[in-house]
């Protein structure tokens, strides 16, 4: 199998026949045999019925139900587990983007890239979609070091070996770009035609944007320091717990020069603001060491082959 179309579903029911049609149309047209992977997100509106006729109609659709809406992550890795293909292309239920795009895409993997991105660059959303999601990935590139436009764009080609190695879950699939980046896969994007909704209504609200920034924390904590947690806490925790030591180091001498010497005045220390924040800050700092190491442990215990790396070919002497 060439390529394998995995599309997460989640009420999409009217617009399933007309995604279908628009993909075998723009497969035909290319010459990529192929399949097509719909995964039923938990829908209420009557998707699975219409993904079972499609399957029925034509044996290269192929349907996975979930018992309830587990989240986009899990419906992409469920439908990467069922896909046959080299390649497979990530596509959302919705009709807004348009599957013509894809000699652009294989042509970007021939030419030695492992993901293509797809951009909207003439977007047709609301303000108030686009102007949070320009600065959302204007973030997410200077953070990763990944430079895309639209990072989370829902057309998506990729190799099976990018798809093996990922490892989706909660709203990580917003950054598959950045995470294949990160183990060293080449990335690139092409711009795609990007069209109004025709059936429905977006499935995200306000709420998206804390967690996508919540999210985009996680994905730089995982790909900068997943391996090494006590380069990060144990790098805060120094810098907190030196300047605790410098505040108790100069409250220590004072009351020596004070009290001990007599230079001046004794004066009491108790009362003095620093006190309070030079014990507070060396707590703290002990306490980021202390995680970092209990992280280190952690990661040491649980990792397995293959977790650290990612082994592009192999060869062997006759």
């Amino acid at each position: 199998m060439q390529l394998s179309f995995v599309i997460p579903v989640f009420n999409e029911a009217e617009s399933l026949r007309p995604l279908y049609e628009q993909i075998v149309q723009a497969a035909g047209e290319n010459g990529v045999e192929f399949e097509v992977i719909l995964v039923d997100d938990g829908s209420r509106d009557g998707s699975w019925p219409v993904i079972q006729e499609l399957a029925r109609c034509d044996h290269r659709v192929s349907g996975i139900r979930f018992r309830r809406n587990f989240g986009k992550a899990a419906a992409i890795m469920a439908g990467f587990g069922a896909a046959s293909g080299e390649r497979l292309l990530l596509l959302d239920a919705d009709l807004q983007d348009d599957p013509d795009g894809l000699p652009r895409f294989l042509g970007k993997l021939e030419a030695g890239f492992d993901v293509v991105n797809g951009w909207k660059e003439r977007r047709l959303d609301p303000w108030h979609k686009v102007y949070p999601s320009r600065v959302f990935n204007w973030m997410v590139s200077r953070l990763s070091g990944l430079k895309l436009h639209d990072h989370n764009c829902g057309m998506k080609l990729l190799t099976r070996e990018v798809a093996h190695e990922l490892k989706l879950y909660g709203e990580l699939h917003r950054f598959i770009p950045v995470l294949a980046h990160a183990r060293g896969f080449r990335v690139t994007e092409v711009s795609i035609e990007h069209r109004a909704r025709q059936f429905g209504h977006s499935k995200y609200g306000v709420k998206r944007f804390a967690r996508g920034f919540l999210d985009l924390l996680t994905v730089t904590f995982l790909t900068g320091y997943g391996q090494r947690p006590l380069h990060l806490l144990g790098g805060v925790g120094l810098v907190l717990l030196g300047i605790g030591s410098v505040g108790l180091s100069y409250l220590a001498g004072t009351w020596i020069a004070t009290n001990v010497i007599g230079l001046w005045p004794a004066q009491p220390i108790g009362s003095r603001p620093l006190l309070a924040y030079s014990v507070a800050l060396t707590l703290l700092g002990a306490q980021a060491l202390s995680l970092g190491l209990l992280a280190e442990l952690i990661v040491h215990n649980t990792a397995r082959d293959g977790d650290a790396f990612s082994i592009a070919e192999r060869c062997q002497g006759d």
